[in-house]
């Protein structure tokens, strides 16, 4: 047995498999070292569906065999995802929940296309957060980071994340995630971590990466600058402060300046007003004097100063804001920073030294009032940029750190706008060309020790602002005793927006050969959220499009489409609670996904979640669509239950082993081959359009309206007789649907695929091939099947459902003692008629008439159906009857009204679809038609 198992951990072995048809046994059991391997049997099948029984014997089997291991196969066509690497120490939420789903669809959905598939699973080092959350447990331990220093700081660092790193990836086994485990990355991995030093050094060298001062966003609590996309506007609540800046050569008179920071005024350099306002015009050049001292700053006027707020003055502190210090260059003007990095006043706050910022804020306006400076105080609502990670307000802060230039803009637009990469939705194109139109140098160093330390070392003994005196390389000086390298890391995100390519081993050949990178890049999907469209999205096709294929300052399309990191972005929506709130731990309204999947298993949590997600817009979590996924699994199980009950098997390996074996077709059987033939081409093409929501529904419908409530009841009597032909029917539709929901529910429909012996042997069900439609047609095509057994069944299914809506509207007649009398449209239909009464409704008689009697009346398309029980009806059923006709009568006058004045409508008959113009006209002539009818049937009572 163990050559077995060592074959097949060979990659290129599975394909060798296949076309030998080598069987791998689902089940694993270790016995001190010896594998036994356990076959599940018909019998075995439980009466009720319990997803604990099956999902991790399935799981440990998939993994015993290998089956999400990459294999280069050349012979088949390549699909790969890169899945966006979670945080080394997060756990599993609704947002992964949803994202991971969605992916393991795809790639399963690609390998029953007969596509050999890679998903690549990997976590981020996530700088920022980590850093944090490792500064508190050394906290905790009574340990101060910046006592032990940085080396010492890292190695606990590394301790904690490999204790408590992974997490997510146990708890994405749970939900039945398929990745190739056994070559997960890490963005800190060493072969990954020389990717992103050799981007930065290319970058350098290529001139797009400087060093300078300028301002950044500083952020307080993480004591570290962040880039303009990880900083969140959050509208607040606050006052508008009235500060007198007494005029130095007019004693007694004042400018009125309004501030919303009055923390920041130890820091003013300047009052500027517009040079177009006249209220001015007269102390442009004059000095005031700064508030709470005797220092006094000029009056200047700048066309940056917005004439309609405030006062129209400003303060200028060209530290503490990016217009005022756009301003200050602009007019020579000193900088003064007030502030220290974690938000508290300097030594240039004089009195308030050492006071938080906000706290500073409230004393310093209670002092303006004490000495009579303050005019008022306003109530005042503004956005205020937040820090994304720390949760504070931002601080606009003067600093020396590293900035990238963005190089291939022009490319990464063409690569979108000519559909090269196309998103879904595609209302994102807009959003995603609007920022690169107007992007910024992105700050990429962090004040962190957590990371991916800048590769810059500078002379000892030289002027580190001196380039001269720098030494950038992947691997450093080679005498590092006489340099020191820069103290800061780079962003997390840069260190991510290299993933697609980085995962194959990128800038060492040989390893990106080894990994398939030839076969499998570009990638084919990735899915992630809109909110990381600029943090990530635009960032990889921008690093893509710079580093895979030699350097070149511009690229034509051809290269662009042999450049990009991967084919389509499929945005998902954001999980949002009943009242449209987004689902977080901190308002305590996102539910535990372990927690349902214990309660409903994984597959009735996938199926679920999936239903309530519709392309293109945020998820309202509704748990009872969670129970909804449940029972669909629960009616699959008895289906199946009911197939194996028969205990007959005619040898289900392929379904052209089953055609052959056909003698006869009934139309209802023609029917649900041909509707099956429709949901396959149906859930395909969703499926291309990323509409998955709508591809579930399609299959969903099939399997349980067409098959289960119809060609099941309808063919029972043939099936429990032992007929051979209806069985190997129930057999092919059985099978196929297996197939087609495998991706949305693996475990499940792997127990039943083996229970019910379909496939090659033992062979796992995902290295199975799911017939397209038009496979299924050629397979079909010995049948010699009819369209019109298509119709005669709708017609058969639509009439019957009309007898049982009668029936639910007058339970005081049993099926058992009604009589159904039917006025047919068609004599000729007698037969149809009764053959599907008889099989689908248990009444006691059947009869025909030619009139329009007084009795409880529906309309179909064979003709109007009457109920009766034996005697006649009374007075009072006969006005109930006619009472429930008038008011159907009613409503169908309005929506006739309703649709003719649609239809009426230029502008609708212009704009809207022409499927939906052709669905308007079919519903206003059918209403017609059964308003028509019902006039009728009331004369008659």
């Amino acid at each position: 047995m163990q050559w077995v198992g060592i074959f097949f951990s060979l990659p290129w072995a599975r394909g060798l498999a296949l076309v030998k048809n080598f069987t791998i046994p689902p089940i694993v059991l270790d016995f001190g070292g010896k594998s036994a391997y356990i076959q599940p049997k018909m019998s075995e099948l439980a009466k009720t569906f319990s997803p604990k029984d099956i999902e991790d014997k399935w799981y440990g089997a998939w993994l015993a065999n290998n089956c999400f291991d990459r294999a280069i196969e050349l012979a088949k066509p390549p699909f790969c995802i890169a899945m966006p690497p979670p945080n080394v120490t997060g756990v599993l939420h609704m947002g992964h929940l949803l994202n991971n789903t969605l992916q393991d669809l795809l790639i399963r959905y690609a390998r029953h296309s007969g596509k050999s598939a890679l998903w690549i699973a990997g976590t981020d080092h996530a700088g920022i957060s980590m850093q944090v959350r490792v500064e508190k447990e050394l906290a905790k331990k009574g340990i101060d980071k910046n006592t032990i220093g940085r080396e010492k700081f890292l190695e606990y660092a590394c301790l904690w994340r490999d204790e408590h790193g992974g997490i997510i990836f146990k708890q994405l086994r749970k939900l039945g995630v398929s990745c190739d485990w056994k070559n997960t990355k890490h963005t800190l991995d060493d072969d990954y971590s020389r990717g992103v030093l050799t981007a930065f050094v290319e970058l350098y060298k290529r001139g797009y990466i400087y060093r300078g001062r300028r301002m950044v966003n500083w952020c307080p609590v993480s004591l570290t600058a962040l880039s303009d996309e990880e900083v969140k506007m959050v509208p607040q609540k606050g006052k508008l402060y009235y500060v007198k800046y007494w005029l130095v050569e007019r004693p007694g008179e004042c400018i009125a300046v309004a501030t919303t920071r009055p923390e920041t005024i130890p820091g003013d350099v300047a009052v500027a007003v517009n040079p177009a306002d006249e209220r001015y015009k007269d102390l442009v050049g004059l000095h005031c004097v700064r508030p709470l001292s005797d220092t006094p700053i000029p009056i200047i006027a700048d066309e940056a100063v917005a004439k309609n707020f405030g006062t129209g003055a400003l303060k200028i502190t060209p530290a503490h804001d990016r217009i005022d210090f756009e301003i200050g260059q602009r007019h020579s003007l000193p900088v003064i920073d007030v502030l220290n990095p974690d938000g508290t006043l300097n030594e240039h706050g004089g009195e308030w030294r050492g006071m938080d910022r906000f706290d500073a804020r409230n004393a310093i306006a209670k002092k303006l009032g004490e000495v009579g400076l303050l005019i008022k105080e306003e109530d005042h609502e503004n956005n205020v940029g937040f820090s994304e990670r720390g949760n504070v307000p931002i601080e606009p802060k003067l600093s020396e750190q590293w900035f990238l230039r963005y190089p291939k803009i022009e490319e990464a637009k063409a690569a979108v706008r000519g559909g090269i990469i196309k998103f879904y939705p595609e209302r994102w194109t807009k959003i995603y060309l609007h920022w690169l139109d107007n992007i910024q140098d992105w700050c990429i160093s962090r004040q962190l020790w957590w990371g991916h330390r800048i590769p810059v070392w500078y002379g000892k003994n030289g002027d580190k602002n001196d380039s001269k005196n720098w030494h950038v390389s992947v691997d450093g000086p080679a005498d590092r005793e006489n340099w020191e390298q820069d103290e800061d890391v780079l962003d997390t995100w840069f260190s991510s927006w290299i993933w697609p390519f980085g995962v194959f081993g990128w800038p060492d050949r040989s390893k990106m050969t080894e990994s398939g990178f030839d076969y499998f890049f570009p990638t084919d999907d990735l899915v992630t959220g809109p909110d990381i469209i600029f943090f990530w999205v635009a960032r990889m096709i921008i690093a893509s499009l710079e580093f895979i294929g030699e350097e070149k300052s511009s690229l034509a399309m051809d290269e662009i489409k042999s450049r990009i990191p991967f084919k389509n972005v499929y945005f998902t929506g954001i999980i949002r609670d009943s009242l449209g709130r987004k689902m977080s731990k901190s308002l305590g309204n996102s539910p535990e996904p372990l927690e349902l999947i214990e309660k409903y298993g994984a597959d009735g949590l996938r199926l679920g979640l999936l239903m309530m997600a519709p392309y293109g817009q945020d998820v309202l979590f509704d748990e009872a669509r969670i129970l909804q996924g449940r029972n669909f699994c629960n009616k699959l199980w008895n289906a199946a239950r009911f197939r194996l009950m028969q205990q007959s098997n005619h040898g289900k390996a392929s379904l052209q082993e089953l055609v052959a074996r056909i003698n006869h077709l009934e139309s209802d059987d023609q029917a649900i081959l041909l509707q099956l033939i429709a949901c396959k081409r149906n859930v395909d093409a969703h499926m291309g359009k990323y509409e998955i929501t709508s591809a579930l529904q399609r299959a969903h419908t099939f399997f349980w309206n067409s098959y289960c409530d119809w060609y099941v009841e309808v063919s029972k009597h043939r099936v429990q007789g032992g007929e051979r032909d209806a069985l190997i029917v129930h057999d092919m539709v059985m099978r196929q649907v297996l197939l087609t929901l495998n991706p949305f529910i693996p475990f499940i429909t792997e127990e039943l695929w083996h229970a019910c012996g379909y496939g090659r042997g033992n062979l796992p069900m995902q290295w199975e091939y799911c017939e397209a439609a038009d496979d299924l047609l050629a397979i079909f095509e010995p049948l010699r099947m009819k369209e019109s057994s298509l119709v005669e069944a709708e017609r058969k299914h639509n009439f019957v459902n009309a007898c049982r809506l009668l029936l639910s509207q007058n339970k005081r007649i049993s099926s058992k003692s009604a009589k159904i009398i039917v006025n047919l449209c068609d004599k000729g239909d007698e037969n149809l008629i009764c053959d599907a009464l008889k099989r689908m409704l248990n009444v006691s008689t059947i009869e025909f008439t030619d009139e329009e009697l007084p009795l409880p009346a529906t309309i179909s398309d064979l003709g109007t159906v009457y109920i009766a029980a034996n005697g006649s009806a009374s007075a009072a059923s006969l006005q109930s009857r006619r009472d429930k006709i008038l008011k159907e009568i009613d409503e169908l006058g309005g929506l006739i009204a309703l649709n003719e004045s649609k239809l009426s409508s230029a502008n609708f008959i212009e704009k809207a679809p022409e499927n939906v113009v052709d669905g308007a006209r079919k519903l206003l002539e059918d209403n017609i038609v059964r308003r028509e009818a019902l006039i009728k049937i009331l004369a008659s009572l």
